[in-house]
């Protein structure tokens, strides 16, 4: 298995590249790029489907002859919602930045559902708050299981500073369902303000995978299995992009059975 921490290269263009090779898995793919006003970013989405999320700034989204203008409000991952346009197999994309643009890529094998191009408005993306005390998280759901595609599920949370999130543990790692799906993921972090910090462990029953990450701003984590919780410190509020894909469309998780008892009244 790869590394579970992925740091970004250098701050200009493709700073993240995961691919499933990369990763050691099969579904998953999540590139980032960071562009200045006029810079591009452009490829086809072979035989995968491709969720562009304008994590922040402004860019003229073009997919084969569908021009969909100038798209994006934000200007941080902590203001509001984003935009965002679905793409699918076999499609040219473009991206032109009008502002500074952080960009994330975000696909996973096509089925062949031949869906249309479309933009992902913020207006339509349900949002939600999740948690009681200190478990408070704010929850977007850019692609959700009730959105048309054939494999990705796509969704943004901020965590409020001194908050845990990602929790009690939970995992999605056993095709067993209805009970339990198997999804692989990515977490892109974000932090606000920059120089904080949260943690990350991915951890299974036995214990065979146990690892406990240093979160800053603009990493990536990858969970091939097992729990995967995190925690901010406080005065630091963290943001995280969540790609998930596997061989069923649909988001059924198991709670570690030691931490059930959080979410009694």
């Amino acid at each position: 298995m790869a590394d579970l921490l992925v740091k970004p290269a250098g701050t200009r263009g493709q700073t993240i590249h995961v691919t499933p090779q990369s990763a050691g898995w099969s579904h998953v793919g999540f590139d980032l790029y960071q562009l200045a006003p006029g810079e591009m970013a452009q490829a086809n989405t072979n035989d995968r489907e491709v969720c562009l999320v304008l994590v922040s700034g402004k860019a003229r989204i073009i997919v084969e002859d569908v021009d969909f203008n100038i798209l994006g409000e934000r200007m941080s991952p902590f203001d509001g919602k984003p935009h965002a346009v679905y793409v699918p197999a076999e499609h040219d994309w473009m991206v032109t930045a009008t502002t500074e643009v952080t960009l994330a890529v975000c696909s996973a094998p096509s089925t062949g559902g031949n869906l249309p191009p479309r933009h992902i408005r913020p207006e339509k993306m349900e949002h939600e708050t999740r948690g009681r005390g200190t478990n408070v998280r704010h929850v977007t759901n850019i692609l959700p299981e009730t959105a048309k595609a054939d494999s990705l599920l796509v969704v943004e949370v901020i965590t409020p500073g001194g908050h845990t999130s990602s929790y009690p543990p939970h995992k999605h790692d056993t095709d067993n369902l209805p009970a339990e799906s198997l999804l692989e993921e990515t977490y892109y972090h974000r932090l606000n303000p920059p120089q904080g910090f949260a943690f990350q462990r991915v951890y299974t029953d036995d214990r065979s995978l146990d690892e406990t990450m240093l979160i800053e701003d603009g990493v990536v984590t990858l969970v091939p299995r097992g729990y995967h919780p995190c925690a901010t410190i406080h005065g630091y509020d963290l943001y995280y992009l969540n790609v998930m894909a596997g061989p069923t469309r649909t988001w059924k998780f198991h709670n570690a059975p030691e931490h059930e008892w959080l979410l009694k009244d």
